[in-house]
């Protein structure tokens, strides 16, 4: 269900209430829920998502694949457990080489693991087997990233992958009928343009607010594993 507004959020705390209130609705308290964050900006969603659901908060690391020059053009995306999902379209458009792509990925996959080090610190690795996993962000524009985590969750023996976000283009929201066990995207407004768009407030996420609203999570909402 997509609930139609053309009013943007006032931030993402707002957008996370909203759309906790939603899941909480649709699919109430449920003793194997677990919320995946996609950082930083689905964090501070996240949070309020995974209090509305009284369910554990982690990270699920993405990474984005840029193309060399245009790092804004998402040629594909890698996520934790060794996956990598490649735009096709975009590679034969800009004629990017299996080179070019391997390194670019090599790069990215430096930085997944720093930040997973990061975010997660000494926690033990999270047990997905038999879990509802709501995977989280701030929003959907083309989608490559959170369809990365969902490939990697299929992978891992999550019960069901449902993809929760407060706003996302349209066409992107349906793609994910196909690949998640269910998607809620609060507003698909016509023209979208761009995530930030749809906050009044977009400043970045900072790694300062992830660690502290992670930190949060563990001691109020419990552990992930």
């Amino acid at each position: 269900m997509n609930l139609m507004f053309d009013q943007p959020f006032r931030d993402r705390v707002e957008a996370g209430l909203l759309l906790g209130a939603e899941l909480n609705r649709r699919f109430g308290y449920r003793a194997d829920a677990l919320v995946l964050a996609l950082p930083r900006g689905g964090v501070p969603v996240g949070f309020k998502v995974a209090e509305a659901l009284n369910a554990p908060l982690d990270v699920f690391i993405v990474r984005k694949l840029g193309v060399p020059g245009q790092e804004e053009l998402a040629m594909g995306a890698i996520a934790s457990g060794g996956v990598r999902v490649l735009n096709r379209e975009v590679i034969r458009y800009a004629s990017i080489s299996d080179r070019v792509i391997d390194t670019v990925a090599k790069a990215e996959q430096q930085e997944l693991e720093r930040r997973e080090k990061s975010y997660r610190g000494v926690r033990p690795p999270i047990d997905f087997a038999g879990k509802t996993v709501f995977v989280v962000d701030d929003g959907l524009a083309t989608g490559s990233t959170m369809r990365a985590a969902v490939l990697a969750l299929r992978n891992v023996n999550a019960r069901e992958v449902i993809v929760a976000v407060p706003v996302a283009a349209k066409e992107t929201c349906l793609e994910f009928h196909a690949i998640a066990d269910d998607i809620v995207c609060l507003r698909t407004p016509s023209p979208f343009q761009a995530v930030g768009l749809w906050y009044g407030n977009f400043d970045q996420t900072t790694d300062e607010e992830v660690h502290a609203l992670l930190d949060r999570a563990w001691k109020t909402l419990g552990a992930t594993s």
